[in-house]
């Protein structure tokens, strides 16, 4: 029997893929990025142990609203590939249902998705944290660039349609070479669809505070419209669609 540590579940429009989608929150993960938002999902200890059926059983209670809205589900964390076998079935276990199914990742751990699991992923949403290996190391303080950028061309190779997401972060990820070069990794990935720059915000510093811990960007403004406005101008100068 196949278990995993489920931190929460949501439905959410217009965000997490396609359509409604009811989004699956696994807890643990391996990065411990500097503006992370959920602290409390960077551990599996964080999570509720939940079988491959409990998940699917909620999920089931949705099926047809989320067919009728156009959606589907996405697995999200977290990093859901730190539970790679459970993120498999759980996706196949969708597939079987006909319903659209998503991977939010960061990519880090690509290596670890087998083909079975790619075959039960439609999409992937894919965090690409920085396009510098320096950058990405001080953001993350714990990952390496090239296992994401490896994932990256190994979905285009299976054809796997891929939204990039960029965390927006003034000082940290906003400097004009910084964003061409994650625009240049997402520019030579044939299957990217899109590009979403997500401006940087201090919604989780509350969660810092309820498990005792210092919101290392607590001092980081959100970026400004101008600077929001350059940035998705970078992309789209690399021939790419950009939200």
């Amino acid at each position: 029997m196949i278990t995993g540590s489920v931190h929460s579940f949501d439905l959410s429009t217009g965000v997490d893929g396609p359509g409604t989608r009811f989004v699956a929150f696994l807890a643990g993960c391996p990065l411990r990025c500097l503006y992370c938002h959920s602290p409390d999902t960077q551990y599996r200890r964080n999570g509720v142990l939940e079988t491959v059926d409990d998940l699917l059983l909620e999920i089931r209670r949705y099926e047809r609203f989320l067919k009728v809205a156009h959606g589907g589900v996405t697995i999200s964390g977290g990093e859901p590939l730190q539970q790679r076998d459970f993120t498999r079935a759980v996706l196949r276990g969708c597939k079987d249902m006909r319903l659209h199914t998503a991977l939010d990742t960061s990519g880090f751990l690509g290596d670890r998705a087998d083909g079975a699991l790619l075959d039960a992923t439609d999409l992937v949403l894919l965090d690409i944290k920085s396009g510098d290996p320096a950058t990405y190391r001080r953001v993350t303080r714990t990952g390496r660039l090239a296992p994401t950028v490896r994932f990256a061309h190994r979905l285009a190779d299976l054809g796997k349609p891929i939204w990039v997401r960029f965390v927006l972060v003034p000082g940290l990820t906003d400097d004009p070479a910084e964003v061409a070069a994650v625009a240049e990794i997402a520019a030579g990935v044939a299957t990217v669809e899109r590009v979403e720059v997500l401006p940087f915000h201090r919604l989780g510093a509350p969660k810092y505070a309820a498990l005792g811990l210092p919101f290392p960007l607590a001092a980081t403004p959100p970026p400004e419209s101008v600077l929001v406005d350059r940035v998705r101008a970078q992309f789209r100068d690399h021939g790419l669609t950009v939200c």
